[in-house]
């Protein structure tokens, strides 16, 4: 199988932009590593999807205004592609939304309006304001230029560790496990791909294991990032293709991870940042050979880095 081509020319693309994230050993065990998608601008990977999206999209007509839905980090990221390409953006939240995520979609010029309801409300208005304005709608789990983005981050794992054996991947929308499997499995077959989700927002895992589309009332989970209810059917079909297992972890064992990596890798993490290292913490046995973790993202709210702080087992 031969990687798209796609995916080396937004490798390009964003090198212009942003630099490749660092890829650090663990101290929590040999041949652990982390890959810190935290350390992007906006702090999180989603910044990559975003920028090669939006500078795609504008090649090939005018865009005016740019509107996407996001419990925080996507809308962050669509922020800053807006500003640095000098484009108008509105973001659409649930209600009671991240603060930091929320103060920094702000920043970054934005315009942003609050939902009543949770996450799957805001898609909703998020798709009619744009049907209704004709601004072009960036929505996470469809766009089909996010994942090549997204992607990027598989070519810079390889490169850095090509005797990587796994890969462990918070999942959200799915938009990064998708690409990462895609391109990681592309160039070695042989890699193996754990996804994660939150126990209490585990639509996706529900979905991967039955084969179909499986939607929950809610999404209760401190990983706001991980808070996907209502899965997207294509997507669902693709993962069952790609990803080799799918776990969950609890909201214990995320602020677990949180701790960890704090104190004993000094990375800041939010909840579903540090997903893949609780995981990992929890596999029994542990994957063989070299595995990669990616910290997805570290805009924490700091009442969570509180908690994570004075964690104790």
């Amino acid at each position: 199988m031969r990687v798209d081509t796609r995916f080396s020319t937004a490798a390009e693309m964003l090198s212009t932009h942003i630099r490749p994230s660092r890829l650090i050993a663990s101290a929590a065990a040999a041949d652990l590593f982390l890959k810190l998608e935290c350390e992007l601008p906006t702090g999180s990977f989603k910044v990559r999807g975003a920028m090669y999206a939006l500078a795609v999209n504008l090649q090939g007509r005018q865009i005016r205004e740019v509107v996407a839905s996001s419990t925080g980090n996507h809308g962050a990221a669509v922020a800053y592609a807006a500003n640095r390409h000098g484009v108008a953006a509105t973001i659409f939240l649930p209600r009671n939304p991240n603060p930091l995520k929320a103060q920094k979609i702000a920043s970054f010029g934005a315009r942003i309006e609050e939902c009543r309801g949770d996450f799957a409300e805001a898609r909703e208005a998020s798709a009619a304001y744009a049907q209704r304005t004709g601004a072009y709608l960036m929505d996470d789990a469809t766009d089909p230029d996010i994942p090549i983005g997204a992607g990027t981050m598989a070519l810079e794992i390889l490169a850095d560790a090509p005797d990587v054996q796994t890969i462990v991947v918070p999942v959200g929308d799915s938009a990064l496990i998708r690409a990462v499997a895609a391109v990681a499995k592309a160039r070695k077959p042989a890699v193996r791909i754990v996804g994660v989700q939150a126990e209490r927002a585990p639509s996706y895992y529900l979905s991967w294991t039955k084969g179909t589309v499986v939607t929950t009332e809610t999404a209760d989970t401190i990983a706001d990032g991980l808070a996907t209810r209502v899965p997207v059917a294509a997507n669902v079909a693709a993962i069952r293709e790609l990803v080799d297992e799918m776990v969950l972890v609890t909201e214990d064992a995320m602020l677990r991870a949180m701790h960890a990596l704090l104190f004993d890798d000094h990375v800041v993490a939010e909840p579903s940042g540090a997903a893949a290292l609780a995981a990992y913490l929890e596999m029994n046995p542990k994957p063989d050979g070299k595995t990669v973790l990616i910290v997805t993202g570290g805009n924490v709210a700091s009442e969570i880095l509180r908690k994570a702080v004075s964690y104790q087992a």
